[in-house]
């Protein structure tokens, strides 16, 4: 079928939930999402990998070191704090977030606690950091980077979790901390691709892969979601009218969608993103399927067929794909729904 790679450190962060709305809930990115895409892709008869260790410069090829310093750090400090005794909080979770309206647009000075400096690289509550949580983050990034590296003809499919999209060059959120197709495409643009094209199918749109690649042209970004001005998160970005700028004018294309749009509708969107990638040295899918029925995200109906019939759009491609795992949270449908745009995608490679 294809390589994946992968790396049992994924399992490790366990982030114990979300604060959602400032209620406390149970969450959906779990480490068990690991076990069940690895299930299905052995049985798929996939050739599993291990992730290459990396060098922690690899990251700031994308993200800012600051950030970076401060996921591999944060919970250690949060710890020493001492905020799971007081107030009881196990897990790094911001509560003030220094808007630019708060400084007169200046950069705000560095925070002594750590309490606030998390509101300066999060952009939201629901993305909690626990004790494992680097070693996982760290290792999804590796995951991906190895993939680029792996790949030659053939895709090879990295197994990221927790998964990237959302996160940006200097901030996280929406279950993502650093931006594994991000890592991939700009590899893959070290190597020698002229040209890269990162194609988001994930239910909800990357903001942060948008963000990190806006201003470039080397490293295009397409992406069929559920339109957030339906009130999906992202909520504030992901519309038709973020073209790109600068450089990267007209290298930025969203397609929002209608929630309960069904296969027809969003496999026309992948269509239209294969379009917009013709003529790229090498492909990055941000494969998130949590755009499925079923899915406790789900908000599009998107079917196993409307996967496999998205893969095979995306193969008559014709050049060498990266395949980054994104979302999808249905532990039972899951490693299925992957296989199947796996299969669509290697069938037509």
């Amino acid at each position: 079928m294809l390589t994946a790679v992968h790396s049992h450190d994924t399992r490790l962060h366990e982030p114990k939930g979300e604060v959602w709305v400032g209620v406390e809930i149970a969450g959906t990115e779990v480490p068990e999402r690991v076990d069940a895409l690895e299930r299905a892709l052995v049985a798929a008869g996939a050739t599993m990998i291990r992730a290459n260790a990396g060098d922690r410069s690899d990251l700031h090829r994308v993200h800012d070191p600051a950030m970076v310093e401060f996921l591999a750090t944060a919970f250690h400090r949060w710890a020493e704090s001492g905020y799971p005794t007081d107030p009881g909080q196990g897990r790094v979770v911001p509560y003030a977030f220094p808007l630019r309206q708060m400084t007169s647009g200046r950069p705000p000075h560095r925070p002594a606690s750590i309490g606030a400096e998390t509101g300066m690289w999060a952009m939201d509550t629901m993305t909690l950091i626990g004790r494992g949580s680097w070693e996982a983050i760290e290792a999804a990034a590796f995951c991906a980077l190895t993939a680029a590296d792996l790949l030659e003809r053939r895709p090879v499919y990295a197994l990221c979790r927790p998964p990237g999209h959302h996160a940006g060059r200097d901030f996280y959120g929406g279950s993502c901390y650093l931006n594994n197709a991000a890592l991939a495409a700009q590899r893959l643009r070290d190597r020698g691709a002229g040209t890269v094209a990162v194609i988001d199918v994930d239910a909800h749109h990357g903001n942060g892969t948008q963000e990190i690649f806006y201003e470039r042209a080397d490293i295009r970004y397409g992406s069929v979601h559920v339109d957030p001005g339906e009130g999906w998160f992202p909520h504030f970005v992901g519309y038709a009218d973020e073209v790109g700028a600068g450089p990267g004018k007209r290298a930025n294309l969203n397609l929002p969608m209608a929630p309960g749009t069904g296969d027809d509708g969003w496999v026309a969107g992948v269509d239209r993103l294969v379009d917009f990638a013709a003529g790229s040295d090498a492909v990055v899918v941000s494969l998130g399927v949590d755009a499925a029925a079923g899915d406790p995200e789900s908000p599009l109906e998107i079917t196993a067929d409307g996967y496999r019939q998205a893969g095979e759009v995306v193969a008559g491609l014709g050049v060498p794909t990266v395949i980054v795992q994104e979302g999808g949270y249905d532990l039972d449908t899951l490693g299925d729904l992957v296989v199947s745009f796996l299969t669509g995608l290697t069938q037509r490679s």
